[in-house]
């Protein structure tokens, strides 16, 4: 599952006995003249936006907001693959650098151009030279400790991908499968990066060190994790940089969790018109709308995901806890969209063994 980062902050705020609300707009079918006036968004399960947003957006297009989830990255990317011909909806939100080759190969997406707020360039798609896809947000899969757990055991936690390997952290590691999970596939892609070709044999280290594989990262981080609220056992989990700031006890002015920066994966989310959308203008608008500052000062909160428009202040939390690694792991789309099958079926016969 992308357990998306926007999920994963949520259940770490749900693990600190905190609240929060995620909730959608989501139409109703209606008539022929009505769907007119309407703009249909297909994303993934963890979209949200505060609801003035969304009807801010419907009062300036004069289009009715219809929101179709469709599950995590992989399974939208999946789906507006398959539906290309008879698309689904108008416009897609949700597709990051994972799995962003494989839509664009299939055409899902239209090219269309509008000029872009200040930093959005700096995180298009390589290869997109058409621009079908429109840089939303960004975030970065890290490895995650409980540093409390860490001080109360008197051990040092792991700092790179080869400390996961030692035997001071067997059985110490869980993470979701690159199989099920597009958080999982984006830590694969970071051993891929790190390791080259090397890299069935770091995971083979991995797996004999006691690593723990679930199916999705809401298994990993909210059962197995020690901070994760379901009294686990396991201090190092795969999670989000954006993590960090929602592990902070309250009254309390310090996190009790760490992302490590040198094992992370850099995922870039994005929106596009689909190819053949019937409202092509609402798709246009609501793409736009994305990158507006009211939207983009929203996602760390709402959807727990970084902006990518320049200039735009974090929330107090996140500029102190939610730390970003200034060198995070990265594989050419190209390669990905040539070896990803390839890679999950050498790395599902490494973990089975």
């Amino acid at each position: 599952m992308k357990s998306t980062r926007a999920l994963a902050a949520l259940c770490a705020l749900s693990a600190l006995g905190l609240t929060a609300s995620a909730c959608s707009a989501v139409g109703q079918e209606t008539d022929s003249s009505a769907a007119d006036k309407q703009v249909v968004l297909v994303t993934h399960d963890s979209f949200v936006l505060p609801k003035k947003l969304e009807q801010e957006f419907e009062k300036q297009s004069g289009y009715q907001l219809v929101v179709r989830a469709s599950g995590d990255a992989g399974q939208l990317t999946n789906k507006l693959v398959l539906t290309k011909d008879d698309p689904i909806g108008d416009v897609s939100f949700g597709v990051d650098n994972t799995f962003a080759s494989r839509a664009l190969d299939a055409g899902v997406f239209a090219p269309y151009s509008f000029h872009e707020p200040k930093g959005v360039s700096d995180y298009a798609l390589p290869g997109d030279d058409q621009h079908r896809l429109t840089p939303v947000d960004n975030g970065n899969v890290c490895v995650n400790v409980d540093d409390t757990w860490f001080a109360d055991h008197h051990l040092a936690p792991p700092k790179t991908l080869d400390d996961l390997t030692k035997p001071a952290y067997r059985d110490l590691f869980v993470l979701p499968g690159a199989a099920t999970s597009s958080t999982g596939m984006a830590f694969l892609l970071s051993t891929i990066a790190a390791y080259g070709s090397g890299w069935q044999d770091y995971w083979s280290k991995l797996m004999d060190n006691g690593a723990e594989l679930t199916a999705g990262w809401s298994d990993a981080y909210e059962v197995d994790f020690t901070q994760g609220g379901g009294k686990g056992d396991r201090p190092i989990v795969l999670s989000y940089d954006s993590s960090p700031a929602f592990t902070v006890p309250k009254g309390s002015s310090t996190s009790t969790t760490s992302a490590l920066l040198d094992t992370c994966f850099e995922q870039v989310e994005y929106a596009g018109v689909l190819s053949g959308a019937r409202n092509v203008a609402g798709a246009e608008a609501f793409v736009k709308f994305l990158e507006t500052p009211e939207v983009q000062a929203a996602l760390p909160e709402s959807m727990y995901v970084f902006p990518v428009v320049d200039g735009v202040k974090l929330p107090t939390e996140w500029a102190k806890f939610a730390v970003q690694p200034t060198k995070p792991y990265a594989v050419d789309p190209a390669e990905i969209a040539a070896h990803r099958d390839e890679w999950l079926r050498d790395w599902s016969d490494v973990t089975s063994r």
